[in-house]
């Protein structure tokens, strides 16, 4: 199992910028991001290939958000520019070992999640 530890998350104003950091136990296939918000479904956010430079997103990020890893220290990162009250959510980091499945579909191992406001 792989453990992941989330971090960076916090409170701005729309606008703003934050940046998560995810430290993995292991490297695995592939590492995403994903939030939820309150009383809606959890969504994937971003996600990128260890071994290449694939990166994917949801339509409601693209052009605001940037995934990147750094393999030396097991860590993804989430850069989120000009935020809305709508990227509020806790945000988690999730592993995936498989080639198999969609793109936001067979992430086995998860984080506790960091908590992301973005105040209008």
């Amino acid at each position: 199992q792989v453990q992941l530890v989330e971090s960076g998350g916090g409170s701005v104003q729309a606008g703003g910028s934050l940046r998560l950091s995810c430290v993995a136990s292991e490297l695995t296939y592939s590492l995403g991001w994903f939030r939820q918000a309150p009383g809606k479904e959890r969504e994937g956010v971003a996600r990128i290939l260890t071994g290449s430079s694939n990166t994917y997103y949801a339509d409601s990020v693209k052009g605001r958000f940037s995934i990147s890893r750094d393999n030396a220290k097991k860590t993804v990162y989430l850069q989120m520019n000009t935020l809305k009250p709508e990227d509020t959510a806790m945000y988690y980091c999730a592993a995936r070992t498989t080639v198999y499945g969609g793109t936001w579909a067979a992430f086995n191992d998860w984080g506790q999640g960091t908590q992301v406001t973005v105040s209008s």
